[in-house]
């Protein structure tokens, strides 16, 4: 499998980038506002960030895309002052915080700590709320800084449900709005739901097919299906039906603006954040079981040994007579017994066999462990579940990925004008070569040795290494280090593979109920099948857009999960549990607790009884300059929990001295953890 090595065209574009700032001196960056309501815009591939004063804001928040001038131009590498010229986007329009009212009109003060006006509330956009209540104010209009901006509550906040505020704070931190506008809705509502017989003559029928659904036990958003059946030659038809999602969102419209908008669903551990209403992402496109649905396939012939004889792209009509979850199917894998066990079995022998070749051809295998909340009635932590990827999960997520490359495969063929046709890929770039050969040498000092010649040798080696560390101490750190070294993935129409997938073309195309990169490759898809093109000049443009929101809700979900870990590690303060070592800075060390997987921070202020410690960046890890004692990343330490700020969502915790423990204390009865 080749790969394609893109750094001597990043060289060129920072070059590009670098020519350009000393040249044009109108900016495009994004605003961060400091306590003090200073301003500092960060401009991608410059080295110092642009100082804005308080006056040369305008109207723009903290967050949002602005354009900048910059007034005085300075050295190289020192500050330049800027005043922004223009809003290009508001990361937020919505905000909790506190009214203030006064006769016919009120004053809304934003929570958090960055600087912002008040906003202007008329009585008529009241929403039944009162003086003091706690709400959700939507900013209307606001296009002076000599003037107040204008407007609306949204929601009235239940003052005694904490978690509730918090979660909805941070949706709306990260830029996440809490609803859809009413045109949106409007829309939603006006879509019918009836399948015409026009529309079924249009699509492959694949109703009286063998078709199912896996999922996890609490998912209502089913966006794809497998069906299976046997051929008169032996070989297995087996379908990858996705929901279509862009038959029922016409581009353009409210609903879709405000889908592109969000351009992601956020899962929060008690909620989902939808990209479309729950009308549509629940129950209209839904593959909910025995109910008829309109899907775009990939539908894949192969034989019993695995090999691909041929595949179809289209839209089809299905009819799932199953919904199984993860578990359910997991158990008929191991105990090879229960519903379509035949199918079951046969399937899951194909995406084994798919997925041990996907490593042998440059995949790169890192192990994933997701941790969950298990929450009572009132959605507080009671304990924590750790979901660990088995066969059942494997078995969906490689026809996925099947379905995926294929359908970038098949689109990364076509020209027109002998270019390209413009298409979101999702890329994975080469590692970094500045993380990477830290973590090279940092393996070698537990014996690995990297071949870093070419990508290919390096993912070989990455393979090797996780194979041969599987069960030693040091498995949780260099685990954790090598996906540091790891590019971030992205969507772009500029293909240079996906090098932790090991594949050359590759797209997301599974997904349009949750993902609007999904939505847009449907689109073209459908062009492309109807050799019908309508070139979307603005493609790119919404690629970084949908990479920026899809960072922002990763965000937002670390930030929702460590809400809870704080919440949940408020029953135990003042205990002692055994940790991780999970990251080490100048200015202490984290650890994960074994039991609860919660983080928090020994700060080296507490250490500095025993010692005098120093940072060594290359051995990640604290020194203490008198006794030689080390703190290293996958170190295993003994913990108390010492406090935990739901506010600040920050749990500290310090070190309990090893030879100090004489025996394990036992602990007051508390949530177990499990794995399910």
């Amino acid at each position: 499998m080749g790969r394609k090595n893109s750094k001597k065209k990043k060289d060129k574009e920072r070059g590009k980038q670098k020519d350009k700032h000393s040249h044009d001196q109108s900016l495009t960056g994004v605003l961060d506002i400091s306590r003090s309501g200073t301003g500092f815009v960060v401009v991608p591939n410059m080295p110092v960030d642009i100082l804005i004063r308080p006056d040369d804001l305008g109207t723009a928040l903290h967050g949002d895309t602005v354009k900048v001038k910059v007034k005085d131009a300075k050295e190289k590498h020192k500050r330049q002052r800027g005043v922004i010229t223009q809003i290009v986007s508001r990361k937020q329009t919505e905000f909790v915080g506190t009214l203030q009212m006064n006769k016919g009109f009120a004053f809304f003060v934003a929570d958090g700590n960055k600087k912002m006006p008040d906003i202007f509330i008329h009585s008529s956009k009241f929403n039944n709320a009162k003086d003091r209540d706690r709400v959700v104010v939507r900013l209307r209009e606001w296009e002076d800084q000599d003037k107040r901006p204008e407007g609306e509550v949204l929601q009235i906040l239940d003052k005694e449900n904490e978690n509730d505020i918090a979660m909805k704070e941070i949706l709306l931190q990260f830029g996440f709005p809490l609803g859809f506008p009413d045109e949106a809705l409007e829309e939603a509502a006006r879509i019918p739901d009836i399948i015409t017989d026009k529309e079924i003559k249009n699509r492959k029928d694949f109703r009286d097919i063998l078709t199912f659904t896996i999922d996890p036990v609490d998912a209502k958003d089913f966006d794809d299906a497998i069906s299976f059946r046997v051929l008169k030659n032996g070989n297995y038809e087996i379908g990858v039906h996705i929901a279509d999602v862009s038959h029922y969102l016409e581009e353009g419209t409210s609903l879709d603006n405000a889908a592109y908008e969000k351009a992601t669903s956020v899962y929060l551990p008690d909620r989902v954040n939808p990209m479309l209403p729950e009308e549509i992402s629940n129950v209209l496109c839904s593959l909910r079981p025995h109910e008829e649905k309109l899907t775009f396939s990939a539908v894949f012939q192969i034989t019993p040994d695995g090999k691909i004889k041929q595949y179809w792209l289209g839209k089809t009509i299905i009819h799932s007579d199953h919904r199984f979850t993860y578990e359910e199917v997991q158990e008929i894998i191991e105990t090879k017994d229960g519903l379509y066990r035949d199918e079951i079995l046969i399937l899951n022998g194909l995406a084994q066999q798919m997925r041990n070749d996907r490593f042998k051809n440059g995949a790169i295998n890192f192990s994933s462990q997701e941790v969950r909340f298990k929450l009572d009635e009132n959605n507080k932590p009671i304990g924590i579940m750790i979901k660990e990827s088995k066969e059942a999960h494997q078995l969906i997520e490689e026809f996925m990925l099947l379905a995926n490359r294929t359908v970038a495969e098949n689109l990364g063929k076509i020209k027109i004008n002998n270019k390209p046709i413009p298409f979101p890929y999702r890329i994975h770039d080469d590692p970094d070569e500045e993380k990477l050969l830290p973590f090279v040498a940092f393996a070698k000092k537990f014996g690995y040795q990297f071949d870093i010649s070419s990508p290919d040798a390096i993912a070989s080696s990455f393979n090797h290494m996780l194979k041969q560390v599987h069960g030693k101490p040091e498995q949780h750190v260099l685990e954790q280090l090598g996906i540091r070294t790891m590019s971030k993935a992205k969507y772009t129409t500029e293909n240079v593979g996906h090098y932790g997938l090991g594949f050359e073309h590759y797209c997301h195309f599974t997904s349009p109920i949750r993902r609007y990169p999904d939505v847009m490759v449907h689109r073209i898809l459908e062009q492309a099948l109807n050799n019908n093109f309508i070139i979307d000049k603005k493609i790119e443009e919404k690629c970084k857009h949908c990479s920026d929101k899809e960072r922002s809700a990763m965000e937002a979900e670390r930030a929702a999960n460590k809400y809870k870990q704080v919440e949940y590690m408020q029953n135990f303060l003042g205990d002692e549990f055994e940790g991780v070592i999970s990251g080490v800075s100048s200015f202490g060390f984290w650890v994960e607790t074994v039991e609860h997987k919660c983080e928090g921070l020994v700060s080296i202020h507490s250490l500095s009884e025993y010692d005098d410690f120093r940072h060594i960046e290359t051995d990640y890890c604290l020194a203490g300059a008198r006794s030689g004692r080390t703190f290293r990343m996958g170190d295993k330490v003994w913990i108390k929990v010492i406090a935990a700020n739901l506010t600040k969502r920050q749990l500290d915790y310090e070190w309990v001295v090893a030879s100090g423990l004489k025996e394990v204390k036992k602990k007051k009865a508390k949530p177990q953890s499990r794995k399910e």
